[in-house]
């Protein structure tokens, strides 16, 4: 059966064929072809006509009802009909109604035959229903759908705008989209990675259509491609829509699955996929990610001089370093990312994504990244806040933790001890491996990881032969023995005042 002239179907709610013939007061029933409720035949609109062929007066979708005041003059009535019905299928109308008396006392059995033949639903409508009741039942039936998608589009857009407001608003708004519309939701970067789902997942079948879904309305697909479209794998029906923003080969597409789709989810999608391209649109630009990434930079690697009216105040602020788990960090990932912790100071970077923002953002896990936080710094020692941030990180890392905080003194007993002497016996301390970053940072995450090779290896991403040879110089050149509890304490203040 052909589908509706889309360009003439006014935006109005199709009416199950079931629903009308549940209506007591209209006594339909179905008399011929597919039943109604297994083959969710649905109803654009009503029309009467008792022309001997209607088609060229039909768009599709419509309950065609007819008295059948020219099937008696057929000369050959079983042919005749048989044709008709064939028509009225080609013009893809949903249903045929056939009015009882007062020309035909009862359905005219090739009547019947023609429609199980062709597949086409007949419904028998008695002598005391008259088809402007039809009518007027499938409006109000329209109308009510009609209210009830509108109630149901707004309540979903409170509650999108809501998950938008929250500290995590990317992943937030997809889990809202997902509960709403009982989808599995998707947020897919260019490159075909995840940024972020929600749902339930689907199986590898699904989710492989769903991405192939997510390249037709992305850069690669044309110069020019659609905003979004539509698929099938199986039972399932799948959407994409483009999300605005960004330079070429950077829309990220949302996509969506859905086993049981309502007319109103494109409309909700829409929305969704709107407050998602205000959400990560500023941070996806070349021009803008370029200018972000090249001031973060500055930052922590500027004098104090530099960095302070660069941000416009002196903090304090955090640093956050973060790793994607399991995929690379592109820039629809990492744009998504600083939109959630709100701060458009970021750094792609190469193996880390780095962070600024005011210390009194809250930093909560982020799901699929792996964070390490500084310590709240003054503007003059963001440089300290990346070592730290680093480092939170990589303790992060080893510890299969989601989020790290850097750990100062707090007022222990380090403080006991004046800065510049302790700098200064730090220096003599570490002296003989100080040339050589590679040990000294050995040192620290080692220490820090309470001796286990296995941790450490993972954290500097070296094997653990590597992490005990260093330690094995390392305790040669300071002729200590790092295994003594006492030797490690002293080494450890050493660090942290080096």
């Amino acid at each position: 059966m052909t589908s509706p002239r889309q360009d003439l179907v006014p935006p109005t709610p199709q009416i199950p064929l079931s629903a009308l013939l549940a209506l007591p007061d209209l006594g339909l029933r179905q008399v011929a072809g597919p039943r109604a409720a297994q083959a969710d035949v649905r109803v654009q609109w009503v029309h009467t006509s008792e022309m001997e062929d209607p088609v060229p007066y039909l768009l599709g979708g419509e309950l065609l009802l007819t008295a059948g005041v020219h099937f008696t003059a057929a000369a050959d009535a079983g042919p005749y009909l048989d044709r008709y019905v064939a028509r009225t299928v080609e013009a893809g109308a949903a249903a045929l109604g056939f009015g009882l008396a007062p020309v035909h006392d009862r359905t005219p059995a090739a009547l019947v035959e023609a429609c199980d033949r062709h597949g086409l639903p007949l419904v028998e409508v008695p002598p005391r229903t008259p088809f402007t009741a039809v009518a007027r039942a499938v409006w109000q039936a329209m109308g009510e759908a009609r209210t009830r998608e509108l109630r149901h589009v707004t309540e979903a857009q409170q509650a999108l705008a809501a998950a938008a407001a929250r500290p995590d608003p990317v992943p937030a708004v997809l889990r809202r989209l997902a509960r709403r519309l009982d989808v599995w939701a998707a947020l897919v970067a260019p490159d075909g990675s995840e940024v972020y789902a929600a749902g339930t997942a689907p199986d590898a079948g699904i989710r492989e259509a769903a991405h192939r879904l997510a390249r037709v309305v992305g850069p690669a697909a044309s110069a020019r491609p659609p905003s979004s479209a539509t698929d099938t794998h199986g039972a399932t029906r799948l959407s994409a829509y483009a999300l605005a923003g960004g330079g070429p080969g950077e829309r990220p597409a949302l996509v969506l699955a859905a086993s049981h789709p309502d007319p109103a989810d494109h409309s909700v999608a829409n929305v969704a996929a709107v407050l998602l391209s205000l959400l990560t649109g500023p941070h996806l630009g070349t021009a803008e990610a370029a200018r972000s990434a090249a001031l973060v930079r500055l930052l922590l690697g500027a004098a104090a001089e530099e960095a302070a009216p660069l941000l416009g105040s002196d903090g304090p602020w955090l640093v956050v370093h973060a790793l994607r788990r399991g995929a690379p960090a592109g820039p629809a990932a990492a744009a998504a990312l600083g939109s959630a912790l709100g701060t458009a100071l970021l750094d792609p970077g190469d193996e880390a994504v780095r962070l600024v923002l005011p210390a009194d953002r809250e930093v909560a896990a982020q799901p699929g990244w792996t964070l390490g936080v500084s310590a709240p710094v003054p503007a003059a020692a963001l440089d300290e806040g990346d070592r730290q941030a680093a480092g939170a990180a990589r303790r992060a890392v080893a510890g299969r933790s989601a989020l790290v905080r850097h750990r100062g003194a707090d007022g222990g007993m380090a403080d006991l001890v004046a800065p510049d002497d302790a700098r200064v016996r730090a220096r003599e301390v570490l002296a003989p491996i100080a040339g050589s970053p590679a040990l000294v940072e050995t040192l620290r995450t080692w220490i820090g990881l309470h001796g286990s090779w296995d941790r450490t290896s993972v954290a500097l991403g070296v094997h653990r032969n590597t992490v005990r040879q260093r330690i094995g110089r390392v305790a040669t050149a300071l002729d200590v023995d790092p295994d003594d509890p006492d030797v490690r304490m002293e080494l450890w203040f050493a660090l942290r005042w080096l």
